[in-house]
């Protein structure tokens, strides 16, 4: 197809964290330009985001109602081809419904929507329409994460024994939510995040990629979630056993109060033959621990033959250049932009190369929460993770 995709956004206006995230890797690529939005809730604050990003007058709409039904209006040759929705939790379920249910695909923040009962609606609708459906768990889209899951699907360090996995970080030390931070109060706040905060926010990030580089299903879950800051409505730090299919086994543990981290996630596979270890804060490289033998580094666009397809495809930067999240954003906007131009062409998409989050992936990370939040709630029990088919 020879022309740029048009995307339509809901939420992310100014002052928006995420928004501009997803605007800037949807652009990254020029294979997709935004033309339309409605930006926030409050339909003033919607015109005038819509403006600041030069948009037409007439394309800045006043609610997501308003442009799915105005845009499937217009013309074929004139109206958006998706739509991206950046929106908190509470605000994923019904635009995404309305769009799907008007043929427009979707690529959504995580998680998929507030609870699992509306993400398998969601899933339902996406399995009848065939529609494109993204899940924009960014962790999964960096090159070195790529590599690790085609290492460990090619056998290359056996099967998979041992899964640890942890998402430290310490910016809700202290009662943000208290204040005028705005991402802390919509993420404590149980209307707005849903039954979790920790582990909704960021162990599901962890339990994704496990189960992306390990593909591997997590079947049942032990969990303690605990709200350590006095007065939080909801969990702040989340411990969690990990029992996979195939007998391996695992540990997760996420924090927002690990006073002096970041955003520090890591991941480390051990299998018969070697093991792997990945870190966000040294995102270019991945360890290899072959068994018995000297641990080597594998780096991000050094290509002397050790690294597979699936990992070139998603650098974009020389050896040694950092490469990082907005790229990682933008290798799941190039890889949705594939599957809807193909769509569109009424052709098959190959993802052999091209993978990205979709439904599966979102409803599993619901189903995640929904299993971690029983297991604390029935004191720390053992629990099926239970997933549509």
């Amino acid at each position: 197809m020879k022309r740029k995709l048009r995307m339509g956004m809901v939420g992310g206006g100014q002052g928006a964290f995420i928004g501009v995230v997803h605007r800037m890797a949807a652009n990254l690529d020029g294979h997709i330009e935004l033309v339309c939005g409605a930006f926030s809730s409050d339909p003033q604050k919607s015109v005038k985001s819509g403006q600041a990003f030069y948009l037409s007058d007439k394309r800045c709409y006043r609610s997501f109602g308003e442009m799915i039904t105005k845009e499937k209006a217009l013309p074929e040759e004139e109206r958006m081809d998706f739509v991206s929705i950046v929106t908190p939790n509470h605000m994923h379920f019904e635009p995404a419904k309305l769009a799907l249910e008007n043929d427009f695909p979707v690529i959504i923040d995580k998680p998929l929507a507030f609870n699992y009962e509306e993400a398998t609606i969601l899933q339902k609708l996406v399995k009848e329409t065939k529609l494109p459906f993204a899940v924009t768990y960014t962790y999964s889209a960096y090159p070195m994460v790529k590599q690790a899951k085609k290492m460990v699907a090619k056998g290359e360090i056996g099967a998979v024994r041992k899964v640890m996995v942890e998402y430290p970080q310490g910016w809700l030390t202290d009662k943000l939510e208290d204040t005028a931070q705005k991402q802390a109060a919509w993420r404590s706040d149980p209307k707005k995040a849903g039954i979790s905060n920790c582990f909704g926010d960021i162990g599901t990030h962890c339990a994704q990629l496990a189960e992306y580089i390990t593909g591997l299903k997590i079947e049942k879950v032990l969990s303690k979630l605990t709200t350590i800051v006095t007065g939080r409505l909801l969990d702040d730090d989340a411990n969690v056993l990990l029992q996979f299919e195939k007998g391996a086994s695992g540990v997760l543990s996420a924090s927002q109060v690990a006073t002096g981290h970041e955003n520090d996630l890591m991941i480390r596979i051990y299998g018969e033959k070697g093991g792997l270890e990945w870190r966000n804060q040294d995102l270019n490289t991945l360890k290899v621990m072959p068994h018995g033998a000297p641990a080597r580094l594998y780096r991000t666009g050094v290509n002397h033959g050790y690294l597979h397809d699936v990992a070139l495809a998603h650098t974009r930067t020389p050896s040694g250049h950092p490469e990082g999240y907005i790229e990682a954003f933008a290798n799941i906007y190039r890889n949705f932009a594939f599957a809807v131009n193909q769509y569109i062409e009424g052709s098959t998409p190959d993802l052999s190369l091209m993978d990205y989050p979709g439904i599966d992936d979102g409803v599993n990370g619901m189903a995640m929460i929904h299993a971690v939040v029983k297991s604390s709630e029935d004191g720390n029990l053992w629990t099926d993770v239970k997933r549509n088919p």
